[in-house]
């Protein structure tokens, strides 16, 4: 299928998702407009946009700020859940030791955590960075290591009939099997990258979007504060993506579930 026969496939598909979204935009605006809603109540969508518009200049500065803490989370716990993940499947002694203060850390509340965070690290990008990565470590822990156990019984015996090597057998057949699984975990990590970098932000920063959106609701700036909303959920919808286009490049020999039908 060529490039062009593509785009029109997905305008054809989200044509009707765009025109509902586009209506509940317009039934907002109408609404508030009519019903002589407060601004700082329920801003309408224009007004929103306008708000947004006067801070361009510093806008980027914010969004950039969000966007290297949550890429600095996310790096950060897929190389530190990854081999974790390799060494709670390989020993068992490590998962006894690993997994109860692994679970403790989970569920522990992120708000919680920051503030000792901010005393032992400081203010500041690395601070933001290390609170992301505790929000998205441990799905990408749990699934990678899911992953490798899931590897084919019989696959392996095939493996050790031929007296092959536990590293070979790991990059040849565990880890292969395992990176479905690994991907759908960094799916969900690199959206608890984003959460986790707000929160950050609200509990220590001078910059991002969370800092804007606190400083805006604390002056009643509700126009500004839905748009720093939708510029932050607009990131979390670009890192996803693009999790997922690195996920085609390099597992090309299978697709998730929803796209093997439109690629029949």
């Amino acid at each position: 299928m060529s490039v062009l026969a593509r785009m029109r496939a997905a305008m054809r598909e989200y044509a009707g998702a765009a025109l509902i979204l586009v209506g509940l935009l317009v039934a907002w605006q109408l609404v508030c407009d009519l019903a002589g809603v407060p601004v700082w109540l329920l801003p309408t969508p224009l007004r929103i946009v306008a708000e947004t518009w006067k801070l361009r200049a510093v806008l980027p500065e914010h969004v950039l700020a969000t966007l290297w803490a949550v890429l600095g989370g996310f790096f950060l716990a897929l190389a530190s859940g990854v081999p974790l993940a390799v060494a709670v499947v390989y020993s068992r002694l490590l998962r006894r030791v690993l997994y109860p203060p692994l679970l403790m850390l989970q569920s522990v509340p992120k708000v919680a955590i920051a503030p000792l965070l901010l005393i032992w690290v400081g203010y500041g990008l690395s601070s933001r960075m290390i609170v992301a990565a505790t929000v998205a470590f441990f799905p990408i822990l749990i699934n990678t290591a899911t992953g490798l156990e899931a590897a084919d019984a019989e696959l392996l015996d095939l493996t050790r009939s031929f007296d092959a090597g536990r590293l070979k057998v790991f990059w040849k057949v565990r880890l292969p099997w395992a990176l479905p699984y690994l991907f759908s975990s960094l799916k969900v990590a690199i959206t608890l990258a984003v959460i986790g970098a707000v929160v950050a932000e609200f509990v220590g920063a001078d910059k991002g979007l969370g800092y804007l959106i606190l400083t805006s609701a604390g002056n009643m700036q509700t126009a500004l504060m839905f748009g720093a909303l939708v510029l932050l959920s607009l990131l979390g919808m670009v890192s996803f993506y693009a999790v997922v286009s690195v996920e085609k490049l390099l597992c090309p020999w299978y697709l998730p579930a929803g796209e093997e039908k439109g690629a029949r």
